[in-house]
């Protein structure tokens, strides 16, 4: 899952980045509201994660200009306002959530994963396929049962492609939900999660379609 983080504070913006990596979130981070339409005319995040108080100009400028475009990725408010009518003007412009600075961690996290599983069409935290089960809450796998160890990047490969049953996801597509901007990557690194991934579940489990990307059957 790949998300857009728009926050001018360097020292939270570190964390938060830090923080959702672990998560197993793909995040990358502009400082101000005009890089973060610069950027989302061309990159696509599933998920918005905007500040109001913005150097350059209001974050809810920014939420606007972005929802009288095509693309409509799930926006969660990130800010120090607490005023009942911020919150009001946030919603009524089209934000999905709204949370108010300071914050615990937890609840952002659990915040992120339902409008992650709103995105995705998965109305619980376990995604079964089968006999994987894939737990995004637990962060955990298992396979007929038994759990499986996985790094992060092969959970979050595997976890792209049991949110999209019987879609193909291009490497390219897999690349932007894996890594953020400026990290290392190797020409056939999709192709080696791939590989690791089917020998500790089983060959077949996840598809090659030559020339386009990988699946897995919808169930």
């Amino acid at each position: 899952m790949q998300i857009l983080l728009v926050e001018d504070d360097i020292l939270l913006a570190d964390g938060l980045r830090t923080a959702l990596k672990r998560e197993g979130f793909s995040v990358n981070h502009v400082a101000t509201g005009k890089q973060a339409l610069t950027t989302l005319a061309t990159d696509k995040p599933e998920i918005l994660i905007l500040d109001l108080g913005l150097p350059d100009m209001d974050g809810l400028a920014v939420l606007k200009r972005l929802r009288a475009g095509d693309h409509a990725p799930q926006v969660l408010i990130l800010t120090a306002r607490d005023a009942t009518e911020d919150k009001v003007s946030g919603l009524d412009l089209g934000a999905d959530d709204y949370l108010v600075k300071p914050f615990e961690m937890p609840e952002l996290l659990a915040r992120l994963r339902a409008l992650e599983r709103r995105t995705g069409g998965v109305k619980t935290s376990s995604i079964s396929n089968d006999g994987v089960v894939l737990d995004t809450l637990a962060h955990s796998v298992s396979v007929d049962g038994e759990a499986l160890e996985l790094p992060r990047r092969e959970y979050m490969l595997l976890k792209a492609l049991m949110e999209n049953p019987g879609r193909v996801l291009s490497r390219e597509t897999l690349e932007e939900k894996l890594y953020g901007w400026g990290e290392e990557l190797a020409s056939n690194s999709i192709e080696v999660h791939i590989h690791h991934l089917r020998k500790k579940i089983r060959a077949d489990f996840i598809k090659t379609v030559r020339g386009v990307g990988y699946s897995v059957s919808k169930t």
